[in-house]
């Protein structure tokens, strides 16, 4: 199974610092540690958006300081970083459960497509929300930030389509040794390739896309994606909103094109879901952290399958 944690499960609104962090990431290695426990070989991967924003932001506050590093390395950093806090919380909770099992982060590259429109249109919001007025001052020194809602406006960086996880052969015998793997986090450090030679690019891969990748190379079982809501809706936000429970990759698609679903959000975990259905004929789901035992099973949260029942 590939457990796809989002940015919320590691650094919640508004607590972002490393004691937060921690807590945050002790309490959903807890759930996965459940998973574990109910006999199911994981392999994590997880959001930066929060924590990649912030290093840019450090970039900028401290470039006449010492010199600012690109976006690539900003993933590498974060991989890092939000990786070993979940092998040690992880450790800790399956230990508590009387389980031995090695834990191991791969820094992990993915291969785009030099020539994805996605470098000329980016799309993908990190870091935090800023009024306004400190929004145009970044975009006066060349960033694109656009308004998000009533919590203000955010950066938006490229965010091309995965097309291959470039480290697979690691992972899989990390798993094939019983290992629990945190891999392709962030969405994997975007690379391109230039002759013989793979090099790192200005983008920010969503997370989503590149754990349905991940699920389908490594012939997953099943693909979870963790999040703050309890499932997918229509009409989400308003006075009419429906959860979505049993669905196939068709219907989904045909509500995406409806607009039902926000491209900054929900959007990606859409298309994640269905890709990784279409070409398995396995499940997916998108579920709550709260609920995730029980959405690996089917029974809650958004179940996406080939055949509707």
């Amino acid at each position: 199974m590939v457990v796809a944690l989002g940015g919320n499960a590691i650094a919640p609104p508004g607590a972002d610092d490393p004691a937060s962090q921690l807590q945050a990431v002790d309490a959903a290695m807890d759930k996965v540690a459940e998973l574990v426990d109910e006999g199911y070989d994981v392999a994590l991967t997880h959001g930066n958006g929060p924590q990649v924003g912030n290093l840019m932001i450090k970039n900028q506050l401290a470039r006449d300081v010492v010199p600012a590093v690109p976006l690539d390395w900003c993933v590498a950093q974060t991989q890092a970083t939000i990786g070993y806090l979940i092998v040690s919380c992880l450790e800790r909770a399956l230990t508590g459960r009387g389980i031995r099992r090695i834990v191991s982060a791969l820094t992990t590259r993915v291969l785009v497509d030099r020539d994805d429109p996605a470098f000329e249109h980016p799309t993908k919001p990190i870091g935090r929300y800023l009024p306004e007025a400190e929004a145009r001052a970044h975009m006066a020194d060349g960033e694109i930030w656009a308004e998000s809602g009533p919590k203000g406006w955010r950066r938006l960086v490229p965010s091309p389509h995965p097309r291959a996880i470039l480290d697979v052969d690691a992972a899989l015998r990390l798993l094939g040794d019983g290992n629990v793997v945190v891999c392709a986090g962030g969405g994997g450090i975007p690379m391109v390739r230039e002759g013989d030679r793979l090099t790192g690019v200005e983008a920010v891969l969503d997370k989503d896309l590149s754990a349905s990748l991940l699920a389908r190379t490594i012939s997953a079982e099943r693909l979870v994606i963790a999040t703050d809501v309890q499932a997918a809706a229509v009409r989400f936000g308003t006075s009419d909103q429906r959860w979505l429970g049993r669905v196939t990759p068709g219907q989904l698609r045909e509500l995406a094109a409806a607009g039902e679903f926000d491209a900054g959000s929900m959007g990606p975990k859409i298309e994640a879901c269905a890709e990784f259905v279409e070409v398995t004929g396995k499940r997916a789901v998108i579920s709550s952290l709260e609920s995730l035992v029980e959405g690996a099973a089917g029974r809650a949260g958004t179940v996406v399958e080939p055949v509707a029942l």
